[in-house]
């Protein structure tokens, strides 16, 4: 273990609190934020935000699945994170910010300010926990403006949902080719 990460071990109580890995997709980000979740336990939670509506979406999970085995406790939460109890000595591997924010985004009806506040809302209450989180999410603006308004919408606000994160966040890493690179 490096001895930047060695602060995380012992009695929950110092360190970071919350760790935020992003980049673009398939770039490496859930298998770097595994491997950072097990160097600061032996029994890291994994709580997924996906939903699956199709049979690729299903594989996907799936691969996740049965690289993370039986080491780690698993939560499903698509909407409702703050609806898990955490405790200081957690180390909470949220995947991924981009898929929860999706959700809140269509259950808001594609409103974007409606659901920031109701994301900020949910992050707010996990993140008092006290709980390690270090939470996965997609860049997903590097591309250029989308021609659609509602791409554009979504844009805004995982853009708006980052910042806040990044703002929070003790470390923040970007993976680029399945190479971090610590950015805070």
């Amino acid at each position: 273990m490096s001895m930047e990460r060695e602060q995380w071990k012992g009695d929950g109580q110092k360190g970071v609190k919350v760790i935020m890995v992003t980049g673009g997709q398939r770039s490496g980000k859930s298998v770097f934020a595994e491997k950072f979740a097990l160097e600061l336990s032996d029994r890291p939670i994994y709580l997924a935000t996906a939903r699956v509506f199709d049979s690729e979406m299903q594989q996907r999970v799936d691969i996740h699945k049965e690289r993370r085995k039986e080491r780690w406790v698993n939560l499903e939460s698509p909407l409702y994170i703050a609806e898990n109890e955490f405790s200081d000595r957690d180390v909470v591997l949220l995947d991924c910010l981009t898929l929860l924010a999706t959700n809140w985004f269509f259950e808001m009806k594609e409103s974007s300010s409606t659901a920031l506040s109701k994301l900020k809302n949910q992050l707010e209450k996990v993140f008092s926990s006290g709980a390690t989180f270090i939470v996965v999410t997609n860049e997903v603006g590097l591309g250029g403006i989308s021609a659609n308004a509602m791409q554009r919408h979504f844009a805004d606000l995982q853009g708006a949902i980052n910042q806040y994160v990044a703002g929070l966040a003790e470390e923040v890493y970007m993976i680029i080719s399945g190479i971090p690179v610590k950015i805070k």
